[in-house]
């Protein structure tokens, strides 16, 4: 196994001799998650080597909402309860749990004998010590908070039982517990220094960190003694392996190509240029899932000018042909979306495909209604001398966004200049939170179709605490039918609420929807045997993961 000093080097030698070059090759659509490796019986050490296309540049989980945390979190956190491969709630780190007859309390019974990798327990106190650090401002968590901003205090019973108290009966609760970002952290950790986390993360999971640079690699060694994993893996014990490599590589084609040479043996965000090529190898694993939640959506800024006109909002919409975008920057590997919430996701109402249609005409007659009907020298619309612009901040990037560079020229053809400025990672964080843009393209996984709530309620508008709503949505109708989904149990009601909550937001147009979150990834069959897909998030999990000797 080639070390990961050598690895680097290897991948920035090759990234010098094949420069920008892309491989495009046409894709496919992917397979269905599932574990078509597992052959044989499991050989135990190695070194798994695994190239991802970044890091959060913090391992707590807590304080992060990045979406490479999915995959890395299941490396060296547990969670309280987990999904069973049917998607529902089941028992983790909670053996059992009631839950009161209002929805406002929930009464955990804990497993025991569960530890920390520095040795600490695994208790009531514990639980409490996780729910307070992810909602305390200091975590500046922009997620985990949300999840459980209902949550009002907790009491520890006894040492392994813990009652948590609700503000109102709140259904999600449980599907945000099973989240890679509201993982378990060690209580002791917690109390004694937070500020190291980042840096330093102490779960209970299969592995722990030994090493982390940051923007560069982490390092994984296999937890001794580690025996309580979740049911639906179908396995108890340590893990296989003796360790986990994973180098960033951020250049796309240089993912595939370290893939196909074997310097890997898995890769994440594979590349859908090379999408196609990896399915005609015989000798690698394609796996191309939806992930629940929100899906890929510029989201307007509607708390000012231009989109604060309900017409320009539409026109926008109205102008793109997202089917043609979609299809340039995802190689047909991507699936095209016209509503505000993935296929995916638990209660998706298949009746709001097809509202939000592509009609330049249309987007022509709206910004006339809305007073941009003159034009300049350039051709884009203009009111009261004003040239009507939208900005929209990006990552910096040594090549420009594609997707951004297809709506460009969509949008111009009706007369919006989108203009896109890019800005180092910090920088770009900032401009999100302080709302200092006029659209941003993003998308929001979760397990649950409170999603919804998360993206558009007013109360989750960047205040006191990080908020999601980068549409700046504030309607009164539509945060009362979030709270709804919130408090109906699920079934019946709960499909009834959410309905008329996606409905409500076709009528809102709080963004354009683009296409589904996609989760791509590749591995070697010959390699790689024993890969499981989670249940909450479609990455791999490797704590039944085995090398081939």
């Amino acid at each position: 196994m080639t070390s990961r000093r050598a690895r680097s080097a290897l991948v920035s030698g090759l990234a010098l001799v094949m420069g920008t070059t892309l491989l495009l090759t046409g894709c496919a659509s992917g397979s269905g998650a599932g574990d078509t490796s597992s052959t044989g019986e499991p050989v135990e050490g190695g070194t798994l080597a695994l190239s991802i296309s970044a890091e959060p540049g913090c391992l707590d989980a807590h304080s992060i909402s990045a979406t490479q945390h999915q995959l890395l979190g299941r490396i060296i956190y547990d969670n309280l309860v987990t999904l069973d491969a049917d998607g529902n709630i089941a028992p983790y780190l909670a053996e059992s749990w009631e839950i009161s007859d209002d929805g406002k309390t929930y009464t955990f019974h804990l497993q025991e004998g569960v530890t920390f990798s520095d040795g600490s327990p695994w208790n009531a106190e514990v639980l409490g010590q996780n729910l307070e650090h992810m909602r305390d401002p200091a975590t500046k968590s922009p997620l985990a908070a949300a999840y459980i901003a209902p949550y009002v205090d907790g009491t520890v019973v006894d040492e392994y039982t813990f009652e948590a108290h609700l503000a109102y009966a709140y259904t999600p609760f449980l599907y945000g517990l099973a989240q890679s970002w509201l993982a378990m952290t060690s209580g002791t950790a917690i109390t004694e220094s937070p500020e190291t986390l980042c840096q330093n993360p102490i779960g209970s999971g299969p592995f722990v960190v030994e090493d982390y640079q940051v923007g560069q690699s982490i390092s994984y060694v296999k937890r001794e003694g580690y025996n309580w994993g979740p049911e639906w893996l179908d396995y108890e014990g340590e893990a296989h392996l003796d360790g986990i490599e994973i180098t960033v590589v951020p250049e796309a084609v240089i993912r595939y190509e370290t893939l196909v040479s074997g310097q890997y043996d898995i890769t994440e965000n594979l590349p859908p240029q090379n999408a196609e090529a990896i399915q005609a190898n015989d000798q690698f694993v394609y796996e191309n899932l939806v992930r629940a939640g929100s899906p890929n959506v510029l989201h307007f800024n509607l708390s000012r000018a231009p989109f604060d006109d309900i017409r320009v909002r539409e026109a926008f919409v109205a102008a793109v042909d997202r089917e043609a975008v979609t299809d340039s920057v995802g190689f047909n590997t991507f699936n095209v979306k016209d509503n505000y919430l993935s296929s995916e996701t638990p209660y998706y109402d298949e009746s709001t495909e097809g509202v939000l249609t592509y009609d330049p005409d249309r987007a022509n007659d709206l910004l006339d209604e809305a007073g941009w009907a003159t034009r300049d020298s350039d051709g884009y619309r203009t009111k009261d001398g004003k040239r009507l612009t939208v900005v929209v901040p990006t990552v910096e990037s040594a090549t420009p966004s594609a997707l951004l560079v297809q709506l460009q020229g969509e949008v111009k053809k009706v007369g919006i200049e989108l203009q896109v400025n890019q800005y180092p990672l910090a920088q770009l964080t900032e401009i999100r939170y302080a709302g200092d843009y006029d659209g941003i393209a993003g998308v929001w996984h979760t397990n649950t179709p409170d999603a919804l709530f998360i993206r558009y309620n007013s109360s989750e508008i960047t205040g006191e605490r990080i908020g999601q709503n980068a549409a700046y949505l504030s309607d009164p109708e539509l945060d009362e039918l979030l709270t709804a989904t919130r408090q109906a149990p699920d079934g019946d009601e709960a499909r009834e609420a959410y309905s008329l909550v996606q409905h409500r937001l076709l009528e809102l147009v709080p963004g354009l929807p683009l296409y589904e979150n996609h989760s791509q990834w590749a591995y070697s069959k010959s390699a790689l045997k024993g890969i499981t897909t989670d249940t909450s998030h479609p990455v791999p999990v490797f704590t039944t993961a085995w090398l081939e000797q």
